[in-house]
């Protein structure tokens, strides 16, 4: 917006009564936090009410709408090394649409914060999700009657793959892929019958039966005709025009070590028969892996199957056809990469975790139904916390979930399987210990990796006293390190004592006389723990050198910028 048209905007929200559910005033609210809250509740209420924007807006009195001027500054404040605005997208999800714009009111300075509605699926952030009721900022999941309407505004209530095809017939479905379609139906139902005995009539009774009726109790057709869901799992290739314009297509890719592509294979549809030939190219190679106690290798194989078919088909029931991409599957030498393009549905991967039980609403109901009784994919929920408990035992990295965005600015679900363990000793404590929680093991896991926590995540592992360090450079703590054997490697983590630091300064004054600061940079800064950013390193050098001052220890000496120090 140009600056005649940010101030006409400004008027415009003064001049309402009061504050209104897409409009917020403040005076210098500057807590990072609290910012993503409310752009999170008026994006969500922008969708809600069918707005086109929501405003937070800083330099503006609540209440009389007089303008009083601000001293935040989002175009300078940093969280870590990151800028603000920087920080608030990466924890909100999906990443949120918004700028803030600054403008010169009668010589009063004034913020505005422009925030475009949720669009895939509500925003949280930092994997909560909020609302505006009236003027208050609430959590959206304790207003369950605004968060199905909202869903609902989004467009959810809609299933694509439900939808049926006026002209295809059931002609158009791959007669192998409805044979195994048979047989998996038959091992769904036996499944859910506990008693033994009725297995083979179950069997028997499934085979007698005619393909339209098969095909409706499975619940991939409505009364004989053909949906959308019918066509992606048991479809003929050929018929796929009829799902146009989504591209119903799966693609392996094999990356060397260098990422370069090596080879590749595009499948289509029916996806019930080419997931199992999608997997059946990918190189699940045996690993030698020594069993504590043991003098000989246990051979495991890179990829758990189970674990392989799992995250596949989550592709096919979440991805958003709409959206016209393909599901990649990409095989580096030490790991596979998953990714499909639509918004991650749940609130977060910890939420699913704990929680076991599946979210409110899915994108594709009609399709994940089917599967569910074509035995793809476990009850509706549970498939991604088993997928995580199966390399918990396997003493394997645990799943790695990224969301994000396409170029085309489409969101993206990527999902990275280690095929390897990164630290044989971190895994094994940290997967037999039986006093920690899954969800305590994903974030331990993160550490290890060097992956990012919330202060909420850090937290909750600090509280118990297995991690240390400051954002966004945490390592494991002395308690840890002490069961891993890694007491060397978490004192250079942690870093020394100031008592070292200052006797190295004063031992150097003693010796030389003086020191510049780029002499004492050249003495610390390769001294100082490794998880130190370059800033951090920075800083501790300038405070050690500012607390040896007060403490009388050594002076500068000359102009600031080069200044020399010795010793008192």
């Amino acid at each position: 917006m140009n600056p005649t048209a940010l101030r006409a905007m400004l008027e415009s929200l003064r001049s309402l009564p009061r504050e209104q559910a897409v409009v917020e005033f403040k005076s210098n609210l500057a807590d990072p936090e609290k910012i993503g809250a409310y752009i999170s509740g008026l994006a969500n209420t922008a969708a809600l009410q069918g707005r086109d924007r929501a405003w937070l807006v800083w330099g503006v009195e609540d209440g009389s709408h007089r303008v009083l001027g601000t001293v935040f500054d989002p175009f300078g404040q940093k969280i870590g090394n990151q800028s603000l605005q920087m920080w608030l997208q990466v924890m909100t999800q999906p990443r949120a649409d918004f700028a803030f714009h600054e403008l010169n009111c009668d010589g009063l300075r004034v913020v505005m914060l422009e925030i475009h509605p949720a669009r895939a699926a509500p925003m949280a952030f930092q994997h909560t999700r909020y609302i505006r009721v009236d003027s208050h900022l609430v959590k959206l999941a304790d207003y369950p009657s605004h968060e199905a309407r909202l869903w609902n505004a989004l467009g959810t209530s809609e299933d694509w793959t439900g939808v049926v095809v006026p002209d295809a017939t059931l002609d158009d479905l791959d007669p192998q892929a409805v044979a195994a379609a048979r047989v998996r139906y038959a091992e769904y139902l036996v499944r859910g019958e506990p008693d033994a005995s009725k297995h083979e009539a179950i069997r028997t009774e499934v085979a007698a039966l005619t393909v339209p009726t098969l095909l409706n109790k499975a619940r991939v057709t409505k009364q004989g005709r053909v949906t959308r869901a019918a066509l992606l799992l048991l479809g003929k290739d050929e018929s796929s025009h009829f799902l146009a314009p989504a591209d119903a297509k799966m693609t392996w890719v094999l990356r060397n070590a260098g990422n370069d592509t090596v080879t590749s294979q595009p499948f289509g549809i029916p996806f019930l028969l080419a997931t199992e030939q999608l997997c059946a190219r990918i190189r699940n190679v045996t690993l030698d892996h020594m069993p504590d106690g043991s003098l000989f290798p246990t051979p495991v194989p890179q990829y758990d199957n189970w674990v392989l078919r799992e995250a596949l088909h989550n592709c096919v029931a979440h991805q958003d056809y709409v959206l016209g991409g393909k599901i990649n599957v990409v095989e580096h030498p030490d790991r596979l990469v998953f990714s499909n393009l639509g918004q991650f549905i749940p609130e977060s991967v910890a939420w699913m975790l704990e929680h076991q039980s599946p979210p409110e609403h899915y994108r594709n109901q009609w399709l994940v139904d089917a599967m569910i009784r074509l035995r793809m994919i476990e009850q509706a929920g549970s498939g991604i916390r088993r997928m995580f408990t199966t390399q918990r035992q396997r003493l394997f990295p645990l799943p790695d979930y990224e969301f994000g965005q396409t170029p085309q600015g489409f969101p993206r679900v990527e999902l990275t399987l280690q095929g390897r363990m990164l630290d044989s000793k971190f895994a094994r404590v940290l997967m037999t210990r039986s006093d920690l929680g899954l969800g305590q093991v994903l974030l331990l896991d993160r550490v290890q990796k060097s992956l990012p926590l919330s202060a909420a995540e850090a937290k909750s592992l600090r509280d118990l006293g297995l991690i240390e360090g400051r954002a966004p450079s945490y390592f494991i703590s002395a308690k840890m390190a002490d069961a891993l054997g890694q007491k060397a490697k978490y004192i250079h983590q942690r870093g020394l004592d100031d008592r070292y630091y200052q006797k190295l300064v004063l031992d150097y004054l003693q010796q030389y006389g003086q020191a510049t600061r780029t002499d004492l940079d050249a003495l610390l800064l390769r001294k100082l723990p490794d998880v130190l950013t370059d800033v951090q390193k920075a800083n501790k050098v300038k405070n050690l050198m500012q607390s040896m001052k007060r403490a009388g220890l050594i002076q500068p000496h000359g102009a600031r910028s080069a200044a020399v120090w010795r010793l008192c």
